[in-house]
């Protein structure tokens, strides 16, 4: 999950350099669904974007890739802490056509409109996603593109049912409800733009599918646990011996190895729509 840039529910998940690291190898996983969906809403050369909880900055990498030299990429995150990351990150990539800010992109205002404003995991976190794109909404020109990409975490399984797997989702599922999170805002996002005043967006959706000792799923699984673990005890949904997260993905990929079976990622649903000219 993308860290959120605003009011929101707890985030369980935690600012840590170690989660922030979790952003860029789940970036890695997962970019290429992003990319599709960027590609097919109409992110391209020469077009303003913002990028909403832009947390570690994948996301803005991904845009400024697409958008050029001849675009721009304003990436902006409530914590200070994954800003200052995704600053380091851009500057050692030498990208000169990123920038990133601190605050809530829902309150504060820019100096001129963008052609796109995008985001990944980060309206499940909003008390009010309609709200939040409301605001949004503001910050785009007439006909600019509202682009979010959010979880449908139901699709989440394997097949056969392997216990393991199905247990760690169980606790990732708990915790991010217990605090706050939308775990299926992903199909949610039609009715949300349409209540935000949107037309009724185009939409995709993706997921990781695999099995055998190359499928990534297992340690994007265990990582996000392990990033969880200490809101997970805290709130008594599993402890720490109970996880054994040093060991979690290696044996959730031999119990699927055993059963000659496959593990389904959550959804990644893409919704996009146009803001009408007379908004």
């Amino acid at each position: 999950m993308e860290t959120p840039a605003g009011p929101q529910s707890f985030y369980a998940l935690g600012h840590s350099e170690q989660e922030l690291q979790r952003l860029s190898r789940q970036g890695e996983v997962f970019g290429p669904f992003t990319r599709q969906l960027f590609e097919e809403a109409g992110i391209n050369q020469g077009m303003r974007v913002l990028d909403v909880g832009c947390g570690s900055g994948d996301v803005a990498f991904l845009a400024a890739n697409l958008v050029g030299l001849s675009g721009e990429v304003v990436g902006v995150d409530r914590e200070r802490k994954a800003v200052e990351w995704a600053t380091a990150r851009a500057h050692s990539h030498g990208m000169t056509n990123v920038k990133f800010l601190e605050g809530d992109p829902a309150e504060m205002e820019f100096d001129r409109q963008f052609d796109a404003i995008v985001g990944r995991l980060v309206l499940m976190y909003y008390p009010d996603p309609v709200d939040a794109i409301r605001k949004l909404m503001r910050h785009v020109r007439p006909e600019g593109l509202i682009v979010f990409q959010e979880l449908d975490m139901a699709n989440a399984r394997s097949w056969p049912v392997a216990p393991l797997f199905e247990r760690s989702l169980t606790w990732m599922k708990q915790t991010l409800t217990a605090t706050g999170a939308r775990l299926q805002l992903g199909l949610e996002l039609y009715p949300v733009f349409l209540a935000a005043g949107l037309p009724g967006p185009l939409m995709r959706m993706d997921a990781l599918i695999g099995g055998g000792p190359q499928c990534a799923a297992f340690e994007v699984v265990a990582e996000v646990i392990r990033s969880l673990l200490p809101v997970m005890e805290k709130l008594k949904i599993a402890s720490a011996a109970e996880v054994g997260i040093s060991t979690l993905a290696q044996r959730m990929r031999d119990e699927v190895i055993a059963l000659k079976g496959v593990v389904l990622s959550a959804g990644f649903v893409g919704a996009w729509s146009r803001k009408r000219d007379s908004d």
